[in-house]
This record gives C-alpha cells, structure tokens and sequence, in this order.
C-alpha cells in the first residue's frame, strides 16, 4: 500500500505527461513520441491509483485489469486504421457507460452512510469512499449530488450517442440523419424532464429519479446522433470525446481523484477546441453541433448537374503526370478503405525523382476523423515538409497542372460554393477544380458515404478514374517515366 504523498507526487507527474501528449500530436514529427508520453502517463496513473490508501478488492482488480489490457492489446493490433475512427466512438462508449455505473454507485453509498447514521450504526465496514461520506458537511453532500447528476446525465449521452457514431461509421446503422417525429422539441422535452428529476433528486427523492434520469439521457443521445448525417461524422466523434473528458472529469470529482480530475479537463477541453475548430473548417454553427441541429435539412432542392461523368484508363492519367510540372493529392477516406497510402508514397517518390512539384493537400474534415489522414500519410513515410493543410494551398490550385483526387467527395464539392440548397453550403472545399485537369479515383459512380452530389464530376476539366484506389494507383507506376 502506498501512501498519499506516493499518489499525489505520481498524479502530478502523470497530468505532466498527459499535457506533453497533448501538445506533442500537434505536430507530426513529434507524434510517436507523444503516443508514448500518454502510454507512460496512464500506467503511472493506474498503478499508483490501484496501490494508493483505501484501495482494496485486489483479487477482483488485478484479473480485470489483466483481462481489459489483453482485450485492449488484442483489438489495437487487429483494428486497421480504417477502423480506427468507429473504434475511437466505441471507446468513448465505456468512458460514458462507466460514469453512469460510478455515480449509481456513489449514490447508492452515499444513502448506506446516511442509514447507518440515522441509526446510530457505524460505517466502518463499508468501502473506503464511504468513509469519505461520511466526513463531508452537508453543503459538500449537495455538491456531491449535483456531481453524481452532472455524471450521469453526460454520461449517458455520451453512451447511445459514440453506440449510433459506432454504427454509423461501421456502416451498421443508415448515415442518413434520422429524427422521430417532434424531432427537437424531444430532446428538449427529455431535458426539460431530466431537469425535474435532478431537482427532485436534490431534494431528497428515491434513486429512482436517477435511473429515469439515465433513461432520459439515454434517449437524448441516441436521437442526437442519429439526427446527424454520415458526412458530419468528424465533428460528432469529436465532440462525443469532449463529452466522455467531462463525464470523466464529473467522476473525478465525485470520487475526490485529482488525476481523474485534470485527465478528463484536459479531454474534455481539447475535443471542445477541436470541434469548435472542426465547425468553422466546416462553416458549422458549434452551438448547433452540440444540439445535433445539424447535418439533414436543405432550404430547397439541390441544384441539378447537368453533363456527364467522363472516365479514363491508366495510361491517360499517365500520360498527364508525365507531362505535367505541379501536381496536387487530395487524399479522402477512400484511400483508407483501398489502404492504398502506400501505393501513393511510391507514387509521390516516383514523380519527384522525375523532378516535378508534388504536394498533398488535407482538409480539416478529411476521413471520418481529425488528423486521419495525416496519420496515414505519416504511416506511409510521407514527407512532412509536402503535407499542407487546406489555407496553405487553395490559392495554388489554379496553377496546378494535375490533381489527383483519391476517394473524397464532400471536401472537393464546388456546390458548397456555388449552390445555397447544398447540405454543405458555405462549407469552405479545396477548389481543385480551378487545376489544369483533375483526376479522381473513384470506385464507382454512386454518391458515396455522404449522400451528396458532387458536381466536380461532371466538369469538362474532370476524368474518372475508377476502381479500387490501390489498384488504379499500382496500375500508374509502372508507366511514370
């Protein structure tokens, strides 16, 4: 058993290392070393917590720590990073679900030591968390209380809601956005009724109220989420993170765990700043994120695309790079599924060995999560110096003699621009349609993921270049001079 001073010193260090983790994904050559900052600062974090005063139960702890690192190393090495956005949504799922079960929990320790002092019993032999009950005025059981509310309210939203993203990037559940007859004004009814519930709560009724509460919240996140459309996916994985930090940070609280604290501040602030990041790369309102009121409804009908989709064969996209002096990739989630980031790498060191200009241009809501394609890129050895974000190089697009587009669509939609009816109007899009020609490797001729049309298509200075992204760009190779 350690002592306090052993756990407070080892929380201070973990928080340390966390804040380093953070800072460090920013940039993606101080990345890996970041990956291992959060490692070292989670071990730190459970093994002085699950060895520091009034924890006990081992032979029930120790097995499940075992068990949940086996399972979690298992699934770290299966999951392709395709997956890894659904993945990142089931994670965030037992954060939620575990803060529901922890302040159920609270309460329910907190009524055992109110019993046993109402009849004069001791508390000796109940668990160390009642002990610290039992020493808060009653001031801090209100605040106690309000903690187990604000807990299991986030908590359980942030539960149905990473389930519903989990479908919905896994394909499982319709990306459509879906919303039950009233639509807003049941989310608003559920929390107006949770609203009650906590304040009867507060004054003194059954834990029943908290499990209606829990329900309630259940509901409301289930029908956020699958208000929100495919397309939007980015920023709901994000904010649904935020959610977990602050379910976890509630917890924190109730349990009087200072790291648990400042891990979940530090989640929960950086999603928010991300998200909020992601609405504006997206032209987003924030507010109306956290609301799920985005993501489904159109002011009129989209415009309709007049021409034709015009494909092209190997050798003439070919032909187009070798003469071409400036070319531009846009990777989309596409490339993930094809895994066809390799193939590009090769690609990308073949035309500049050929002395031609190639640079990669990401959107901020590339793929179905932040930084997702960066880190695919990373992981094919792409250099970090040729890898611009969108403001960088929109203005370059009309100087382009090629652009490759590799599975995108909506972050390559001029009808964000050009048509006020679009789902994504005002979404600002890499304007790679100003290039000398455009070239888009696509499976088929269908919408895709997002449902949307995509006039870029159907453009005079656009080919399509179908089939499987790692095949069609393999297919190139061999005819780069």
């Amino acid at each position: 058993m350690l002592g306090q001073g052993f756990v407070s010193a080892a929380a201070i260090a973990a928080s340390v290392l966390f804040v380093l983790s953070l800072g460090g994904l920013s940039n993606q050559e101080k990345a890996k070393r970041a990956v291992w900052y959060g490692i070292v600062g989670m071990a730190v974090a459970v093994l002085f917590t699950a060895f520091g005063p009034g924890i006990g139960n081992y032979w029930l702890m120790i097995p499940m720590i075992a068990i949940g690192s086996v399972i979690g190393w298992k699934v770290a090495t299966r999951v392709a990073m395709t997956e890894m956005p659904q993945l990142v949504a089931a994670l965030h799922s037992f954060v939620g679900l575990a803060a529901v079960f922890v302040a159920w929990n609270a309460d329910l320790e907190r009524r055992r030591v109110l019993a046993a002092q109402a009849l004069g019993a001791g508390y000796q032999e109940f668990s160390a968390f009642a002990a610290l009950v039992a020493t808060k005025a009653s001031d801090e059981l209100t605040f106690l209380q309000l903690e187990v509310v604000f807990a299991i309210f986030i908590g359980a939203v942030t539960f149905t809601g990473s389930v519903v993203a989990f479908g919905k990037l896994a394909g499982k559940v319709d990306g459509k956005p879906h919303k039950l007859p009233g639509g807003h004004m049941l989310n608003a009814g559920a929390a107006a009724f949770s609203l009650l519930l906590a304040i009867l709560y507060l004054n003194g009724a059954g834990f029943w109220t908290l499990l209606i509460l829990a329900a309630l919240a259940f509901f409301i996140g289930w029908h956020l989420i699958m208000g929100i459309g495919g397309a939007d996916m980015p920023v709901v994985v994000s904010m649904l993170n935020s959610y977990s930090g602050w379910a976890a940070a509630a917890i924190g609280f109730t349990l009087s765990n200072d790291l648990l604290i400042v891990t979940g501040a530090l989640v929960g602030s950086s999603g928010a700043i991300l998200s909020y990041i992601m609405c504006k790369a997206m032209n987003r309102n924030f507010v109306s994120v956290i609301l799920g009121g985005f993501g489904g409804g159109t002011q009129g009908p989209a415009a309709e695309i007049e021409g034709e989709q015009v494909a092209i064969d190997a050798a003439g996209v070919a032909s187009s790079l070798n003469n071409a002096d400036s070319v531009v990739i846009v990777p989309g989630y596409g490339m993930a599924v094809a895994q066809a980031q390799n193939a590009v790498s090769e690609l990308v060191r073949k035309l500049r060995s050929a002395g031609k200009e190639v640079r990669f241009a990401i959107h901020p809501v590339a793929g179905r999560l932040p930084g997702h394609m960066n880190v695919l890129l990373a992981e094919a050895r792409v250099p970090y110096d040729i890898v611009l974000e969108m403001d960088e190089i929109n203005d370059d697009f009309p100087k382009t003699d090629v652009t490759i587009v590799i599975g995108s669509n909506d972050i390559v939609n001029p009808a964000a621009q050009d048509d006020p009816n679009s789902p994504i109007a005002g979404m600002p899009v890499l304007e790679v349609w100003k290039s000398s020609v455009v070239f888009v490797c696509k499976r088929g001729q269908g919408t895709g993921y997002s449902g949307i049309e995509n006039p870029l298509f159907y453009k005079e200075n656009t080919r399509m270049f179908y089939g499987d992204a790692r095949e069609s760009i393999d297919s190139l190779l061999s005819l780069i001079d």
